[in-house]
């Protein structure tokens, strides 16, 4: 098997990386942070007039019917920017989640106008929920879509502040059920894989990033009259975490092909490639924060937006150690006790 991406693929996200490097430099992630919902509604209309937030949803319903292998260049562009509008939230787990169960709740997604959360019980604090038009929430077995007047928000405290985290309540009604019994554990497994595989590919473009950042730095800081880049040491350091995140890629991109075509193994797929993706971000915030030294640890140099990121999104939707378990539980027989 030839497994590359097309030329289509290809120009799509360099014309994102193009508006992303535009539109979202340090600046405007750091304007994000102070605003009320987390994120910029008009960057996020630009990406809707893209084609970028209606990417997985159905040329029918306004999108441009592309599955996860069309999306995952995508999030990795996000993940060089740390983006904060709700890419992850919005088109990787919720407009497919509800293009399958509700497609009549799809108005105004495509074109930014409804922004898309989901809510798992696996994690009962929801990503994005502070932005979110309507909200897609786990509840007693059965899945409810919301709108936001209905809905109770208590904030939660997060390490990235881009990522805005709350707990949410709300009264379950027979009117807002949109997935019950086997099909709801269905959709709320496929939404669990979907958060994970999503999280997996930022945190590639998040690991390219803080690489680049190292790499830029340490041409431009001497010692001993030397670039520190010139040292072994240093060089070392960063091609380390950049093989890392070399065999984090490929991983990603398979289990993005699997999600699209509903692999039988698409729950041990993910599980590597966030394995993968954790244990290469995590390596490379590392390394860039030990060749910037202390100026890496401060507020007001930018390595830190990035790295805060890598973290949230390393330990959301099961770590490294969590997935490595799921794979082992999947592929090695059951000892008996």
């Amino acid at each position: 098997m030839r497994f590359v991406f097309d030329e289509d693929a290809s120009a799509f996200r360099a014309a994102v990386r193009d508006l992303l490097d535009k539109e979202c430099g340090p600046a405007d992630v750091r304007a994000a942070w102070d605003s009320d919902a987390g994120f910029s509604a008009a960057r996020w209309k630009q990406l809707a007039e893209m084609g970028v937030v209606g990417l997985t949803i159905a040329e029918a319903d306004g999108g441009l019917g592309l599955d996860e292998t069309g999306l995952v260049l995508l999030l990795e562009e996000a993940g060089r920017v740390a983006l904060p509008e709700p890419l992850i939230e919005t088109t990787a787990v919720g407009a497919p989640l509800l293009q399958a169960l509700a497609p009549d709740r799809l108005a105004g997604v495509a074109s930014g106008d409804t922004v898309v959360t989901v809510g798992l019980s696996h994690c009962p604090a929801v990503s994005g929920a502070a932005g979110a038009d309507l909200l897609v929430l786990e509840r007693d077995g059965a899945l409810h879509a919301v709108a936001a007047p209905d809905v109770d928000l208590t904030p939660v405290e997060s390490v990235d502040h881009g990522r805005r985290l709350a707990r949410v309540d709300f009264a379950p009604a027979a009117a807002t059920v949109i997935a019950a019994g086997d099909e709801a554990r269905a959709a709320v497994a496929l939404a669990f894989d979907r958060y994970a595989w999503a999280s997996s590919a930022v945190l590639c473009g998040l690991a390219d990033r803080m690489l680049e950042l190292a790499a830029e730095y340490a041409k431009q800081r001497h010692q001993f009259g030397v670039p520190i880049g010139s040292f072994q040491a240093v060089k070392h350091k960063l091609a380390d975490a950049l093989v890392k995140l070399d065999f984090a890629r490929p991983v990603v991109h398979r289990a993005a092909f699997s999600i699209a075509r509903d692999d039988p193994d698409r729950a041990v797929h993910v599980s590597m490639a966030k394995a993968y993706a954790s244990e290469a971000a995590d390596l490379a915030a590392r390394a860039a924060l030990q060749v910037h030294g202390a100026i890496g640890y401060t507020w007001e140099h930018d390595l830190h937006l990035f790295m805060k990121k890598a973290w949230a999104l390393g330990a959301a939707w099961g770590d490294a150690a969590w997935h490595r378990r799921r794979v082992a539980d999947a592929v090695l027989p059951r000892l008996p006790r």
